[in-house]
């Protein structure tokens, strides 16, 4: 008689850890480039991670007015601060703190997303998460999801973990119908607190540290900085003074990407048609 092996989960360890690059976007916003930036131009599927946040109402108010997408989608998480959204679908939402608008843009639409406030803190992510050659072309939706609808649970020893996507401890994000199965969670840990957590081994995975700090695989994150996860089964963080995280990740498409300011498809053909089509006003 044999005796099963017992084969211990592999860990995740830091590839790459890289604070963010400043720049400006929309009519002028202040934002922080984390995924996008020349050291980590994307990380397959994610083509751009920005944190935006100020309390001085010149570095936002005018925001991001009129603008097309097509063939990614567009994730945007408020931490702090009031922003409203407008499309040509018809789609209106206000985006308040510790909700989140997972937009498809597919096939092509125009937005706009301004301040609904004229002090105080505006804070939060945008995420672009690219769409495989087969869904490019698809009708556009929009998944705008209220605090109250995004799961909190409890981490054992202490911590809080909100579910935008994914799962974790038996508990499932409001986000669906997106190709790359993203795992997107919000984890505060406090001083002492560990977090672990089992992803698809394959899936390309990262983190980002917006209070506090923490540690991973050895080494220390400040807040700031975004820690490219290796392969692996396993997530393991602890925070020794408390700290808060964003971690995010998705299966890889593997295809070629050709991106043109908000256009993101295969090929420079399909992006040559993407601009002349949102010329034509056939968005």
């Amino acid at each position: 008689m044999s005796t099963a092996q017992i084969v211990s989960p592999s860990i995740r360890r830091p590839v790459a850890i890289l604070a963010g690059q400043p720049t400006s976007d929309g009519a002028g916003v202040k934002l922080i480039r984390v995924i996008g930036q020349q050291r980590l131009p994307d990380l397959d599927p994610f083509l751009m991670l920005d944190e935006f946040r100020s309390d001085d109402a010149k570095d936002y108010i005018a925001g991001f007015p009129d603008h097309p997408h097509r063939g990614f989608e567009t994730v945007t998480y408020m931490l702090a601060g009031r922003m409203r959204h407008e499309d040509n679908k018809g789609n209106r939402g206000l985006l308040r703190p510790g909700s989140v608008q997972w937009m498809t843009a597919g096939r092509g639409i125009v937005h706009s997303e301004l301040p609904e406030q004229e002090d105080g803190l505006m804070w939060g992510f945008q995420l672009w998460v690219n769409l495989p050659a087969k869904d490019k072309m698809t009708v556009p939706r929009y998944q705008e999801i209220a605090p109250e609808e995004i799961p909190e649970t409890e981490i054992a020893g202490g911590g809080k973990v909100r579910v935008v996507a994914g799962r974790f401890g038996g508990v499932n994000g409001p986000i669906s119908g997106v190709a790359t199965d993203p795992t997107y969670l919000d984890v505060a840990l406090p001083a002492g607190g560990v977090f672990t957590h089992d992803l698809p081994a394959a899936h390309n995975a990262f983190l980002y540290v917006f209070e506090g700090a923490a540690e991973l695989g050895g080494e220390a994150i400040a807040r700031g900085r975004i820690v490219v996860l290796s392969q692996g089964e396993r997530v393991e963080v602890s925070a020794a003074k408390g700290g808060r995280f964003i971690l995010v990740a998705g299966k890889p498409l593997g295809e070629p990407v050709a991106k043109y300011g908000p256009f993101v498809m295969n090929t420079v053909e399909e992006l040559r048609r993407a601009v002349e089509d949102f010329q034509a006003g056939r968005f």
